[in-house]
């Protein structure tokens, strides 16, 4: 890349080059600079906002709370500018890549089946899905989009609604004809509960039973690191699982798995939002494009 010219947004592309380059080296190569006028630049960025953006050291670079704030705001005004541009040059279409970050679970019974028809509606847009169930940093895991399960933290992030599903217990009929069908909360300390390997906001199963609400313990011989992995080993066999009740519909209907202890159950619901980096200003149309079309098309029930 040629020269960057020392103007706010030159000097905005610089500073994001750096951090996602890990480094004035790298940084000055990529735009055929030297290091130290790579380095002079941050440092007259930082003159001229009053703020120190990077911790410099002889090993790494790293951000600063005001450095991460602006890399932020950074990102999404080099996006505009860079849609502003393709929009004048060739119209409204969207192009370019959403990296997504979603569980398994919403990847495998939500997102894929509407995948065709949302990249034949946008062929300038490539996508990158990253499966998992915990929960990552946008700005660190360089995400336009995750999808997440159950209640929101506050954070800097914009979250838009995608339904929610009823939460279920479920067996194989195989497993129930081997350990007996569990009638009450009691029985269920005779029966393997599958878990999940990573943190939940509520470690157990919410039941009421006699006008008691009580959170049983999952405790099983085996966990998993998705939904989607329990789903699977409660197929096999291995033990209960509590899963959103759309990944388990269609394996109810056709008798795969069968819903046990629905008369104990809360009503709990697990709510699904699709979350990105901003607070409700303009995003790129790349972006802007999967979230409406999973407003539309890619609700949970």
């Amino acid at each position: 890349m040629a020269r960057i010219d020392v103007n706010r947004s030159g000097e905005m592309e610089m500073f994001v080059r750096v951090v996602e380059l890990g480094g004035f080296s790298p940084a000055a190569r990529a735009a055929r600079m030297t290091p130290s006028a790579v380095s002079k630049l941050i440092a007259r960025l930082e003159a001229r906002l009053g703020a120190r953006l990077l911790n410099r050291s002889t090993r790494q670079l790293q951000l600063t709370p005001e450095g991460c704030a602006f890399y932020e705001r950074a990102t999404r005004v080099l996006a505009d500018l860079e849609d502003a541009e393709r929009a004048a040059g060739m119209g409204e279409a969207a192009v370019g890549r959403v990296r997504i970050n979603t569980s398994a679970s919403y990847a495998t019974h939500i997102l894929a089946p509407l995948l065709p028809e949302f990249l034949a509606s946008h062929p300038g847009i490539t996508l990158d899905i990253v499966q998992t169930d915990a929960v990552v940093d946008l700005l660190a895991e360089r995400m336009d989009v995750a999808i997440r399960a159950g209640p929101l933290k506050s954070s800097s992030l914009v979250a838009r609604k995608l339904g929610e599903t009823p939460l279920v217990i479920v067996a194989a009929p195989a497993y129930l004809e081997r350990r007996g069908e569990p009638l009450s909360i009691a029985d269920l300390e005779n029966h393997d509960r599958l878990g999940f390997g990573y943190a939940r906001s509520v470690d157990g199963w919410t039941l009421r039973e006699q006008g008691k609400t009580t959170i049983v313990p999952v405790s099983g011989r085996v966990q998993a690191s998705d939904g989607e992995g329990v789903r699977q080993l409660a197929l096999s066999g291995v033990g209960l699982a509590r899963l959103a009740g759309f990944t388990v519909r269609d394996d109810i209907a056709a008798g795969r798995l069968v819903p046990v202890l629905d008369h104990l159950q809360t009503g709990d619901k697990e709510t699904f939002h699709a979350v990105y980096v901003g607070q409700g200003g303009p995003l790129p149309s790349r972006v802007r494009a999967l979230l409406d079309f999973l407003a539309r098309h890619g609700r949970v029930s």
